[in-house]
């Protein structure tokens, strides 16, 4: 070959199977639904109080490190600028989540614009992401989740992008958005393997020859690779967080992961991701994205044989919904009578996933959803929690209290003493749950009473903590059967040995 005939690393990697021009994007409407949505998120940001992990992420937001033993740095250090910009309220912590919930709107959009969407098919995609119990419920939350759909979400639309041109200089921008995903949540590893399944499986695998993977492969490491050194020098405690799960969670996350699937998204969205999944096989406009149906078929096996939960396997779903809202909407404008049924399930969606994943409901009705979406739950009761462990503390004489120890099982009771003990005149709480057990243990020389907050029936000062008794049980007033209601409050003598001893034994990561 001449130097002439030689590709360049710019040129295409493959001829483009479809027009390059794409449709307009329908910026205004769009923007309005991105608005109404984060409009919706900061309005209802306030109702119930902080979530478990909200709170954690606060405490691990004052301890930044480059990793910490279940998740990467982003959320904590975000949870930490949250505070540093706007307050330290619940509102104010939400805020990047309802600005990360607008922007998968977007996301969303914009791949459905990649399938060749027009206008319609655009808002529809748009309304659905805007709509959907996943999307709503990660956006009124501060979590790993929040970013984790929009990074996947923007992985996918880079990949998509690539697959279209056959531009090489895509790999540049997926490496970057894998990359910083890594810095929010492992988990991103698994849609890499799914997506190189799909290409191998269905093609075109030529783009796998590009000069730029390479380079796109280098940028993801280059990213993640504080998190991964940091979590190779702590001995991977990651894959034990990740073995807990699946222990404990794991045959019940694989029963629901199907049912799931559909709720979490909404169950009247499903003749559009079944559209697009055929769409996606069948059609040969659009034949150059084939590889995402079994890239999300093998994320779906990799989740449920992992024991992972259900909402992994959302993002890709999302793209089927994506995928299908262009055929939706020519088959409601192919007789007037259709548009009717197609705006009543966005009616109806938005209402009920609205209901489900967002504190519309009184605190005391916080039940009748509960079972489905249990993060309600878990945003209710904190500061009682608060007051139990200050009616235990204050049966301690006021003589002891400089060696006493506040210790809470979990690393939600924890955050929640953090939060709202000094209020209430409780020292700093130390766990042995996740890292707060890195931000322990207490000095030796507290070795005073323990007041015990921790949930479930059985003792937790049977073994490790000597003359324990029962104070009082947390009541969150409201009758909301989450994990802390009835928690156990206990107060003991003191230690079987100094905490530096004890410490290694309390140490747990589920």
């Amino acid at each position: 070959m001449s130097r002439v005939e030689k590709r360049t690393s710019t040129e295409p990697l493959l001829p483009a199977p479809v027009p390059p021009a794409l449709p307009p994007l329908a910026k205004r409407p769009i923007a309005l639904i991105m608005i109404a949505v984060f409009a919706v998120q900061a309005a209802l940001s306030a109702r119930y109080g902080f979530h478990r992990d909200e709170l954690y992420f606060v405490v691990a937001g004052r301890h930044l490190a480059w990793g910490y033993v279940d998740q990467p740095p982003l959320t904590p250090l975000l949870a930490r600028a949250s505070g540093e910009l706007f307050g330290d309220e619940p509102q104010d912590l939400r805020i990047f989540a309802a600005l990360a919930c607008a922007a998968t709107v977007l996301v969303v959009a914009l791949i459905a614009r990649e399938f060749g969407s027009g206008r319609a098919g655009q808002l529809l995609a748009a309304a659905c992401a805007a709509t959907s119990g996943i999307v709503l419920g990660v956006g009124h939350l501060w979590s790993t989740a929040t970013l984790d759909i929009l990074a996947w979400l923007m992985v996918a639309w880079f990949l998509l992008r690539l697959l279209r041109t056959g531009d090489g200089r895509w790999w540049l921008a997926v490496g970057a958005a894998v990359g910083g995903a890594m810095l929010n949540k492992y988990l991103v590893g698994y849609l890499v393997v799914a997506l190189l399944v799909g290409l191998l499986a269905v093609g075109p695998r030529e783009v796998l020859r590009g000069r730029l993977l390479g380079a796109g492969i280098a940028i993801a490491v280059l990213l993640s690779a504080p998190g991964l050194i940091w979590q190779a020098g702590h001995g991977w405690p990651q894959f034990t967080v990740a073995g807990g799960i699946s222990t404990d969670d794991g045959i019940e996350n694989r029963i629901m992961f199907v049912p799931l699937q559909i709720a979490y998204l909404s169950p009247l969205f499903v003749p559009i991701w079944v559209a697009g999944g055929v769409r996606l096989w069948r059609s040969e406009q659009i034949g150059w994205a084939r590889s995402i149906l079994p890239g999300y078929l093998t994320l779906c096996v990799l989740v449920i044989g992992s024991g992972g939960k259900s909402y992994y396997a959302l993002p890709l779903l999302l793209v089927l919904v994506a995928a299908g809202c262009e055929p939706t909407v020519r088959w409601a404008a192919s007789r007037p009578g259709r548009r009717v049924p197609v705006g009543s399930m966005l009616v109806v969606a938005t209402v009920t996933s609205a209901v489900i994943s967002l504190p519309l409901l009184p605190a005391g009705r916080v039940n009748a959803v509960n079972s489905i979406n249990p993060e309600q739950g878990e945003q209710i009761g904190w500061p009682e929690l608060a007051d139990a462990a200050a009616v235990a503390w204050a049966r301690i004489p006021p003589e002891q209290r400089d060696r006493a120890v506040l210790f809470a099982g979990n690393y939600g009771e924890a955050g929640a003493l953090d939060r709202y003990g000094p209020a209430r005149g409780l020292p700093k709480p130390y766990s042995g749950h996740m890292s707060f057990a890195d931000w322990g243990p207490p000095p030796d020389r507290a070795d005073g009473p323990v007041v015990i907050v921790h949930e479930g029936e059985v003792s937790a000062g049977r073994r490790d903590f000597i003359g324990c008794r029962l104070v009082t049980r947390v009541d969150n007033g409201e009758g909301v059967d989450n994990e802390e209601q009835h928690a156990m409050v206990e107060l003991c003598a003191g230690t079987a040995k100094p905490w530096s001893r004890l410490w290694p034994e309390l140490r747990h990561f589920y």
